[in-house]
Order: structure tokens, then C-alpha cells, then sequence
């Protein structure tokens, strides 16, 4: 999920194999359809929509008005994306275990290695990074390579990783009930429970609250970012 700069929210809907399109007054539309297995999705700096195909190994770009070009191809499941500090689009490459980052040129480079299903990840206002692990758990990253293997509340860490302007970091438990923030020690606490299977979270654009949407009954759910 993610909001574009005029406060539409999009949202990847993986069984049905589309893109919805959520205006700010609550209208719902399909903006893009008939793709295969869409999971990851992020909005660029020009508005631009990434979605990942999860079967067909590859990125597709698509301008505001829905024209659709593959961006990237030759991936390895991907899910979940987002945008680093550089500007870069970066991928959890669920099936090398990896996170990839891609160049100006389209080109695929590796920025994690040696992670355990890889299904989300963000990249810290410190430089380094958070990763949502489909085996169980979630990686702390520091800038300087240190490790720190955080999420053990968790049953399986899912795709949806949000992070705030300050650097807060929020992740799903896919497999449970919940919606997490990762402290920067590896501890975490629950901030919204009773979820069935959530998947998806972005941030409002307001930066007060969170969007999950729930896999077990098909809802998008509104959480306040407690202090």
C-alpha cells in the first residue's frame, strides 16, 4: 500500500491480481488489473506506482494515469519495496534471501545478503535497515554491519514495513495479530492487536496514524501512532 502525493491510497490485492485506487473521499476504483500475483507496491518521488509481480519475477512502473512499463526484470519473488535514501528502489528478493537496490541503469545490485525470506525492508534515517523475514523475525541492520536479530514476539513477520519521518519503524505479524514497532535495541511492542492476518501497512500522509490491511477479512484498518 502507499499514498501518492495528492492523497490516493493504492493498494496491491494479490488474489484478486490487481491495483485499487482509493481517492481521499473513500471512492474505490481499479487502476490497474489483470496482473499476476501483484504483492510489493510503493510510489516514487514523482508519483510514479511500483508494483512487484510475485509470479512473474518482475517490477512494473505505471504513471499516475495507469500506463504500465516493466521497470525491472530477472528477480526472484519479489515482495515488498520501497525507496532508500539515495533514491534507489529496493527489493526483498524473497528467494536469494537477499535485498536489491536498483541502479539508474536498471541495474540490479545486492545490498543484504544471508537473510531468512525476505519479505519487506526499509532503510533508516542512520543508513541502515530494517527487514521483515517470512522465516521468522525481523534484522536490524546497522550502518556499520553489526546484526541484530529482533522479532522473537513475532509468529511470522509479514510484508508490511512502515516507518515514520523520525525513523520509527512498524512492522505486521502476518502470521499473528498484530501491528509492531521495532525499537532500536531489537525489543518491540504491539501497538494494535486483534488483526486477522495482516499484510499491508503504509503511513497516512498526515504521518499521525497507519493503514494495515487485514488478508483474513479483506479490511483496511486505521492505526494511531502512540507516543
Amino acid at each position: 500500500m502507499g499514498f501518492d502525493s495528492t492523497g490516493n491510497l493504492y493498494v496491491a490485492e494479490w488474489s484478486a491480481g490487481r491495483v485499487s485506487r482509493i481517492d481521499p473521499q473513500g471512492n474505490r476504483s481499479t487502476f490497474a488489473d489483470e496482473l499476476s500475483g501483484p504483492s510489493g507496491l510503493t510510489i516514487g518521488p514523482d508519483d510514479s506506482i511500483y508494483v512487484a509481480s510475485y509470479s512473474r519475477d518482475e517490477i512494473y512502473r505505471f504513471t499516475p494515469d495507469g500506463a504500465r512499463s516493466v521497470h525491472v526484470t530477472g528477480l526472484a519473488t519479489p515482495a515488498g519495496l520501497s525507496f532508500d535514501r539515495a533514491g534507489r528502489l529496493i527489493i526483498a528478493n524473497r528467494r536469494t534471501n537477499q535485498i536489491l537496490a536498483v541502479t539508474e541503469t536498471r541495474q540490479l545490485v545486492a545490498v543484504i545478503d544471508g537473510l531468512n525470506i525476505p519479505v519487506g525492508a526499509v532503510q533508516t534515517p542512520d543508513g541502515g535497515h530494517v527487514v521483515s523475514n517470512l522465516g521468522g523475525g525481523v534484522t536490524i541492520l546497522r550502518p556499520d554491519g553489526t546484526r541484530i536479530e529482533a522479532g522473537s514476539a513475532f509468529a511470522t513477520p509479514g510484508p508490511g514495513v512502515a516507518m515514520t519521518r523520525e525513523g520509527r519503524v512498524f512492522v505486521v505479524d502476518y502470521g499473528g495479530t498484530t501491528v509492531r514497532e521495532i525499537l532500536p535495541d531489537g525489543r518491540n511492542r504491539a501497538i494494535a492487536e486483534g488483526l486477522r492476518s495482516p499484510v499491508g501497512l503504509t503511513l497516512t500522509p498526515d504521518g499521525r496514524s497507519l493503514l494495515t490491511a487485514a488478508w483474513g477479512d479483506g479490511t483496511i484498518y486505521r492505526i494511531s501512532i502512540p507516543d
